[in-house]
């Protein structure tokens, strides 16, 4: 069994109790980690609360060289990473590698690059100086669907800031971030600095958001359990970064080039097996496009069957578990129940072994359809047909969610004039990439906060005045 990590150095947990970790795609267990307790916990935020002081005080340039090497071995070491993250979670390799892995570590090295231009002196406004300065001991609790670059998003700015780290991996897939954890140990990260404690999150997850020592709590998972952290750390006042659920809308206005956005709308719903927190998995079409969208879609998605994720061409791969897998067969159920149309996929396992789901399309879709309301996270796509732009956009705002998006149009003015009408925090506009240097985070009931680039450094600052 692997130990915990803290105060730079490996240490076991004192439950002396270990979490299986399965492979999702051979139900096989490839590993186990600590089951961490309340006690574990404490000496992570000593140690990170002992470290504080010191690399607070370390100038920002001398911060971002930990950073910057870090991101160097990473990069080195990334197919093995790659390796490790489809074996636990079942990401296709190609995607582990490329947007799992290689992503991840660019987002590393930004920060290091951020750590060294940002202005933490802010400037004069009147006779008072304003500075930035690192909120303190920040508890890190991260999912298992991106389970590299989650923590990542949330290590590096709270690293650049001058904070220091006690890190909850999700157990279910808990190895890249040891993976991570073995390179900050090897590029001399002083000890207290960064600090590993594994377990389950109703344990060592409520132990970070509730203690004392942690001045803040940066959270990313369901909407349900972002709430118990809310509540949790508000028993101490202490600062909360959430990035939760969405019911992403892709939105095909009637003159947008349609081959086009369908072949990208179900790209996005489907990748990573649709256990995406801002896939598109609400496709709105104009009932005049509508059947031949479907018929499109269909089409499109039969290209992804699912297979073993370390085979080439697989595009997508099993779901992480088996509760997971239940999870999502009970949506499909209830969808059809609910009155919508099954035009692909089902219950049905496509291999004798493996949690996997074929790739799933629902018509006939009505707004306030749980299918249309609830996020699944799995590869489930709803199709749902509107009569104008502004019957668009309110199917779009509908749901508690307001996470992500996208919208096509004729022409980009129009495009970027429906965008600004959706309520949430990031909408690509005619096939616009992802930016992992722009903010990323929610709207409503998606979250708190935003991660990436300035926006995100800054989540992990806080401002003082100095009147002079």
């Amino acid at each position: 069994m692997r130990h915990l990590y803290v105060n730079g150095a490996w240490v076991p947990s004192a439950s002396g109790e270990g979490i299986d970790v399965v492979n999702p795609a051979t139900e096989e267990v490839i590993d186990t980690v600590p089951a961490g307790w309340p006690g574990d916990v404490d000496a992570a935020v000593s140690a990170a609360r002992a470290a504080f002081p010191a690399w607070s005080g370390t100038a920002p340039a001398e911060r971002a060289k930990f950073l910057s090497a870090a991101a160097g071995l990473l990069e080195e070491r990334a197919k093995d990473v790659a390796a490790t993250i489809a074996a636990d979670m079942g990401s296709p390799f190609g995607f582990a590698l490329k947007v799992q892995t290689l992503m991840p570590a660019g987002v590393l090295a930004s920060y290091a690059d951020l750590a060294e231009r940002y202005a933490f002196d802010a400037g004069q406004v009147g006779n008072s100086r304003v500075v930035r300065e690192p909120v303190g001991v920040v508890g890190a609790i991260t999912p298992w669907n991106y389970p590299l670059h989650q923590v990542i998003c949330k290590i590096a700015p709270a690293l650049a800031a001058g904070c220091t780290v006690v890190l909850k991996p999700s157990e279910v897939a808990p190895l890249a971030a040891y993976a991570l954890t073995e390179i900050f140990h090897e590029v001399g990260l002083p000890p207290g600095v960064f600090n590993l404690v594994s377990g389950n999150g109703q344990i060592v997850g409520e132990a970070i958001a509730s203690h004392p020592g942690v001045d803040m709590v940066s959270f990313t998972g369901s909407t349900r359990a972002g709430r118990r952290v809310a509540a949790l750390a508000a028993t101490t006042v202490k600062r909360v970064a959430l990035e939760l659920g969405g019911k992403s809308a892709n939105v095909i206005l009637p003159d947008a080039d349609m081959e086009t956005a369908v072949k990208a709308g179900v790209a996005n719903a489907f990748i990573n097996a649709g256990q995406t927190c801002s896939a598109w998995s609400r496709m709105l079409v104009h009932w005049d496009q509508y059947d031949d969208a479907v018929r499109l879609a269909v089409d499109i998605a039969r290209g992804y069957a699912p297979g073993d994720p370390l085979a080439e061409g697989t595009r997508m791969g099993p779901l992480v578990s088996a509760a997971q897998r239940e999870r999502v067969i009970r949506y499909i159920n209830l969808g059809q129940e609910e009155g919508a149309r099954l035009v692909l996929g089902g219950t049905d396992n496509p291999h004798d072994q493996g949690y996997y789901v074929e790739p799933t399309i629902f018509a006939g879709v009505s707004p306030g359809m749980s299918i249309e309301q609830e996020e699944i996270f799995g590869p489930v796509l709803a199709v749902v047909p509107f009569a104008t732009e502004d019957e668009a956009v309110s199917i779009a705002n509908g749901t508690p969610y307001g996470l992500a998006g996208a919208v096509w149009a004729g022409n980009e003015d129009k495009a970027v004039a429906v965008a600004r009408r959706l309520r949430t925090g990031q909408v690509h506009v005619n096939g616009g990439r992802f930016n992992p240097l722009a903010p990323f985070g929610g709207y409503k009931q998606s979250g708190v906060g935003r991660e990436l680039g300035e926006f995100g450094l800054e989540e992990y600052l806080e401002v003082k005045a100095l009147h002079l």
